[in-house]
């Protein structure tokens, strides 16, 4: 009988409390993880820690914490804590975050925007050099950072979202680079259009703040039911697995990529810039000005 993918392995999930992040989590516990949870309020964090447990029994391994991402003595207690439980963390999935205010950039509250940043981008560097050490004692670990169609395309109204997320794939990508060789691999992954809390703040904010072809995206999201949050949770059960070793410092969709497949594919990976961050000069678009 095979053993579950993520048998012995500890991991933590941020944001965990509902939506992708909850998934996720249940995911990893039915994959045989050893899981800490943690949310923003204790209220939030036990009441998703409740629904796991009567998913997956009351004797399930399981740690919920309530920690602020952004703030480095939350991360530092987080941290502690799951140690002191677990003996460690081999796979960290930073899905805390948030949307950002909405509107454009002269009408946006400047405090709210750089939060956004605060929690998206840096609750995913303060969490990441804190795992870092034990993951390279032990030589192995993953780290998995929730990104996605605000990284890829620009969307007007959500200057705060869209930046922050851009910012962590090329985070995602230096540090991948930084740790090559330490069996740690660093990914992204993009889940799709999920109908989630920041898709009914999106209806909320209405066409005048988000624009007139977001808001009517948002509607037909809301109505056909978004994309699939099982399947982007698998995507996550397996680039924290052993499955994904040696694939690193990839933007991975879980709707729109073979994901499954990449295991047959690591030589062709190595070394190219698939599914990464790129300039796209004139000459790949067939103009023949521009370039030298």
């Amino acid at each position: 009988m095979t053993a579950p993918l993520l048998q012995n392995r500890v991991a933590l999930v941020t944001g965990a409390s509902r939506g992708l992040g909850l998934a996720i989590a249940g995911h990893f516990l039915a994959a045989g993880a050893r899981l800490v949870v943690c949310a923003r309020t204790q209220a939030s964090i036990d009441a998703g820690a409740a629904s796991l447990r009567t998913a997956h029994g009351a004797q399930a391994p399981l740690l919920a914490v309530a920690a602020d991402v952004s703030k480095p003595p939350d991360v530092a207690r987080l941290i502690a804590q799951a140690v002191d439980r677990f003996g460690g963390i081999d796979v960290l999935v930073n899905n805390a975050g948030v949307q950002g205010p909405l509107g454009p950039l002269e009408t946006v509250d400047g405090q709210a925007w750089a939060r956004a940043v605060e929690v998206n981008l840096l609750g995913s560097v303060l969490l990441a050099q804190a795992v870092l050490p034990r993951m390279k004692r032990q030589g192995w670990g993953k780290i998995i950072q929730l990104s996605g169609g605000g990284a890829t395309r620009p969307m007007a109204g959500m200057s705060a979202y869209a930046a922050s997320k851009a910012a962590v794939v090329r985070f995602v990508e230096t540090l991948a680079l930084e740790v090559s060789g330490t069996g740690i691999d660093v990914n992204a992954l993009a889940p799709g259009a999920l109908n989630t809390d920041m898709l009914d703040e999106v209806l909320a904010a209405g066409p005048a703040k988000v624009g007139e072809a977001r808001h009517a995206d948002a509607l037909r999201q809301k109505a056909t039911g978004g994309a699939s949050l099982q399947e982007a949770a698998a995507l996550a059960v397996f680039l924290a697995s052993a499955q994904s070793d040696g694939i690193s410092g990839r933007l991975i969709s879980a709707v729109w990529d073979h994901w499954r497949q990449l295991p047959a594919h690591k030589a062709e990976l190595e070394g190219s810039d698939v599914y990464t961050l790129r300039r796209i000069t004139a000459l790949e678009r067939g103009f023949d000005w521009g370039d030298r």
